[in-house]
């Protein structure tokens, strides 16, 4: 273009190409960038890097003897608790499920539903 003044269009049906507005968008970024403008640049959102990002260090235990021990107990209690229900679940299924049923019905009906 530069050498014999040819137009986009001149251009364009030169090397087979059929925009013409294209050839003005290479040209326009050569002369504002160089060379650099018309390399290709990478599209997208960029991949995510394998660093994971700074997550808060968690805190060694900082609780007291005290403070472990009763949490120790509240843990203890939970699994007797669910052991309870376990076995009598499996003493008779039918009841448990029953009485469990019930209760679930009981606090689900809504008021002035009857």
């Amino acid at each position: 273009m530069k050498q014999t003044g040819a137009s986009y269009q001149d251009t364009a049906i030169e090397f087979n190409m059929n925009n013409p507005g294209l050839i003005a968008n290479w040209n326009s970024k050569f002369l504002k960038e160089g060379i650099e403008g018309l390399q290709e640049k990478a599209k997208g959102r960029p991949p995510m890097s394998n660093n994971p990002k700074n997550k808060p260090v968690k805190q060694p235990n900082t609780l007291s003897r005290e403070e472990q021990l009763e949490r120790e107990n509240e843990l203890l209690r939970l699994e007797i608790a669910y052991l309870k229900k376990l076995n009598a679940f499996e003493a008779n299924p039918d009841a448990f499920l029953e009485k469990h049923k019930q209760r679930w019905h009981s606090n689900s009906k809504k008021k002035g539903s009857d």
